[in-house]
């Protein structure tokens, strides 16, 4: 059961994420972003009402504050 809610939040993630209009700076990129630039999910985890999804491509990383589909943040962390 876990692994179906995991893929059912990351699909709406990867895909609904692509309709935010938040403002980002500098390195910061919604999860549409990173999921078209190839990036792949590799762990979710609560954080409060929120998760926080860790994605990787390669050598680089990103961590996203995942509030709801439209509502993203993603930050480098190395």
């Amino acid at each position: 059961m876990p692994k179906v809610v995991f893929a059912a939040i990351a699909l709406l993630a990867a895909t609904a994420a692509h309709a935010q209009d938040a403002e980002t700076g500098g390195d910061a990129k919604t999860m549409g972003q990173l999921v078209s630039e190839g990036y792949e999910i590799k762990a979710a985890a609560p954080n409060g009402s929120r998760y926080v999804i860790f994605m990787q491509n390669d050598q680089s990383a990103y961590a996203c504050e995942f509030v709801n589909t439209t509502t993203t943040q993603c930050r480098p962390i190395n």
